[in-house]
């Protein structure tokens, strides 16, 4: 429960001129922003919900939000709590809010913030320390299966593993496994009565050894908030204010978690996106992202859709993937609008066999990162990623990349710090920091010459060793600790700070603690799953066959539509360079039978479409309140006189500035008025729920001559143009309505359904 103390794990203010980009004040907090982000910043009472899509700039809407609030004076930063999922987000948070002049806010994962928790009041609830916590559970797993006369392969210990943890996030106890697990159609790596009974021995284990894993962490703490409520009520005077991030992906128990430490209060922000749920096998879901509209009647809701990240072509075909989408996520998908310029358009290949498929994305990227000076694209290999859905496909592209002398660098794998040469350089460089002076060979050098005199004892050299395996694994190890080395003495030098190896030594123990790997300069190799929350500027998919994507364990609908979802998140990892690729045949010569993903139909050159496409939601705020929501246009609109962006939404319905000539056909708006007023008394409603004043305002400059036209005015959506769009074309053309016309479009006499109530404005 105690403040937060600096750590220089993540970028921070360091530098004369990073000092001067600290914004003033509060309203300089909101410089920079555009409307829809401007609007998340400054809604800082109440429930808020932002619906944020891949590249539009979640993580800076909120954590301006949570600076303009501090810098504002309604926010004391330890009283606000910011929960993400991963130790990279949370530290990625918490440095930029350093920059923003708000530091000491806490921005934790939901587990470091529950362990934090238990560790301060454990002693007060139950008394003693907190049980030791077992990080990897898969021994426990093995004995207890072991002592159900249960031997299990690794594949079959890792999936059962998995079935623990998900029981346990969605609070499902041993005995009623196998219903849930029916309910929730999940395939069982084994019998789910089998499954059960090693859950249970599972637990008895961790009690007769008195340890405890991760989702108890989470267990308990709900446990001790739910059972002391001094405790709850002392949690709740600390954190007064929480926000959190990637929220389609909270599981049952945090949220529950999240719910005990809110209270009654209603001081929330949430951030996410449906059509980024790819965790659902986890314990994950959206419904609590999709619902928190019912659960929070008032809220405000943001939509952010303009795509900061990739260009017009890779967010086309992102939008194509999710159109054919279907179910509950697809209904709430949201269009993405790049704001970026045009690049070149996504590259589709068909390749013979999975080594050819992989040789030719190797060439490609050889080309790619070749320098611009030489004709190569001059992309950095750190830029550049190839991403598949399974990790077993990894190793035929390690084999491509080595060939062809390209550097790599598998994610997803072993932990970077966990890496035996890794541990290894730290307990070296740990002892030179010792020594010191006393050491001859490194008296006299800097930070990063004794870096690398140290780490060249243990297999470090200037060039990477040729080929691929574990002897350049350990190379690419020992490199990252040589560039890390390397930034982190710049950047203390530039900011006129001495820096000594002792200093490294530290920065390296608490990159440690927070896993968070210093960047190595390759290719990456990873997972689909893996590649969350990243971004590069060249993307390459790959194995895009079916029995792939999706995968062939993918039956039900909501299965197959988390598979296409997790290609959405692959194409939206791309800022610029996009290339899509599969293999008719797994070896070479074998029969070519293999279809691209179902997903390409209707996106690839030569295939249709394998159902219609539904529309995708815009962007804009909607308020809480009895009347409903009201929408802004999606995208940028601008000024049809001048040109300027506009923001105000009064502007923005008449698509001109308030102050800009108008074109305005007076003997129109009042025709237009008052038809409105007659068909207001026929529906028994008020004016403003046929059309806003503003409506008609820029139905009257505009004068559609076309549905297109008409549907393109602010204000008209699909319903009121099947309900008016006819009234008002003839009301336009100059042409006078009969009765008849108007009982006809109302549902009065003619053969349509009743006309419904609406209360869109």
């Amino acid at each position: 429960m105690t403040a937060a103390t600096p750590s220089p794990l993540f970028p921070r203010v360091s530098t004369p001129a990073e000092y001067a980009a600290v914004p003033r004040d509060a309203d300089a907090v909101l410089e920079g922003l555009d409307p829809e982000q401007r609007e998340v910043a400054t809604a800082l009472h109440g429930p808020v919900c932002v619906l944020a899509g891949a590249g539009t700039g979640k993580t800076r809407a909120i954590t301006h939000r949570i600076a303009y609030g501090v810098r504002a004076g309604v926010f004391q930063p330890a009283s606000v709590l910011a929960v993400t999922f991963t130790n990279r987000a949370a530290g990625e948070m918490r440095g930029r809010l350093r920059q923003l002049g708000a530091g000491g806010v806490q921005a934790r994962t939901f587990h470091s913030a529950a362990l934090r928790q238990l560790q301060y009041f454990w002693p007060k609830a139950v008394g003693g320390e907190v049980p030791r916590l077992v990080e990897r559970k898969a021994q426990l797993v093995a004995e207890a299966a072991a002592r159900c006369r249960v031997r299990l392969d690794r594949n079959e210990l890792r999936d059962v593993t998995g079935e623990i943890e998900w029981s346990k996030v969605t609070q499902t106890v041993p005995e009623d496994y196998p219903a849930a697990a029916a309910k929730s159609g999940r395939e069982a790596p084994r019998d789910a009565a089998e499954i059960a009974r090693i859950y249970a021995g599972y637990e008895q284990l961790k009690r007769e050894r008195g340890v405890i894993d991760f989702e108890d962490v989470l267990l308990l703490t709900v446990g001790v908030l739910e059972e002391r409520h001094d405790i709850a009520d002392q949690v709740r005077r600390q954190y007064q204010h929480f926000v959190v991030d990637e929220y389609q992906d909270v599981s049952p128990l945090q949220q529950r978690l999240l719910e005990l430490w809110l209270g009654d209060r209603e001081s929330l922000c949430v951030v996410g996106d449906a059509s980024q749920t790819i965790y659902s096998f986890t314990g994950a879901t959206p419904d609590h992202l999709l619902n928190f509209r019912t659960r929070h009647p008032g809220a405000t809701v943001v939509k952010l859709v303009r795509d900061y990240r990739s260009t017009p072509q890779v967010v086309h075909l992102a939008n194509g993937v999710l159109a054919q989408a279907r179910g509950r996520a697809a209904e709430h998908r949201l269009e993405l609008v790049s704001q970026r310029e045009p690049g070149p358009d996504p590259v589709y290949a068909a390749y013979a066999d999975e080594p050819a498929e992989a040789e030719g994305v190797a060439r490609r990227i050889r080309e790619l990162i070749t320098p611009v000076e030489q004709g190569g694209g001059g992309v950095p290999p750190s830029e550049v990623a190839i991403l598949y859905r399974i990790n077993a496909q990894s190793e035929v592209y390690e084999q491509a990349l080595a060939d062809a002398q390209v550097p790599y660098q598998l994610r997803g794998a072993e932990r970077f710090f966990e890496r035996p040469e890794v541990r290894e350089a730290g307990l070296l460089l740990r002892g030179a920091a010792r020594a010191g002076s006393a050491d001859p060979a490194l008296a006299d050098a800097d930070v990063p010459a004794q870096v690398r005199a140290v780490l060249s004892t243990r297999g470090w050299t200037p060039e990477p060793p040729a080929g691929s395996g574990a002897v350049r694994d350990r190379w690419e190890s020992l490199a990252a600790l040589v560039r890390l080395a390397e930034q982190f003495c710049a950047g203390r030098l530039a900011a006129g700070r001495q820096v000594t190896l002792a200093d490294l030594v530290a920065e390296l123990d608490e990159r440690a603690a927070a896993q968070h790997a210093p960047t190595v300069e390759g290719v990456t190799l990873a997972s689909l799953h893996a590649a969350k929350g990243l971004e590069w500027d060249a993307v390459f998919l790959v194995g895009l066959t079916e029995g792939m994507v999706p995968i062939t364990y993918a039956k039900t609908d909501p299965q197959v539509e988390e598979e296409r979802r997790l290609l959405y998140v692959g194409v939206t990892r791309a800022r610029r360079h996009l290339s899509l690729s599969w293999a008719l045949s797994r070896s070479p010569g074998g029969r070519p039978n293999r279809r691209p993903s179902r997903f390409l139909n209707g996106l690839r050159p030569g295939s249709a479409a394998s159902v219609a496409r539904a529309p995708g939601g815009g962007g804009g705020i909607e308020r809480g309140g009895a009347t409903g929501p009201v929408r802004k246009r999606r995208g940028p609109v601008h000024c049809r006189v001048c040109g300027r962006t506009l923001t105000d939404a009064g502007e923005m319905k008449l698509m001109r500035c308030e102050d800009c000539p108008s074109e305005l056909d007076e003997a129109l708006y009042e025709r237009l008025r008052e038809w409105r007023a007659e068909q207001a008394g026929q529906l028994g409603q008020p004016a403003y729920c046929v059309f806003t004043d503003k409506t008609l305002l820029a139905i009257a400059e505009a004068v559609p001559g076309t549905e297109g036209e008409l549907a393109g005015i602010p204000g008209v959506g699909r319903r009121k143009l099947d309900k008016f769009g006819a009234d008002v074309l003839a009301l336009c053309s100059g042409r006078e309505l009969t009765r008849t016309e108007g009982a006809d479009q109302d549902g009065g006499s003619g053969p349509e359904e009743p006309a419904r109530n609406s209360t869109e404005k």
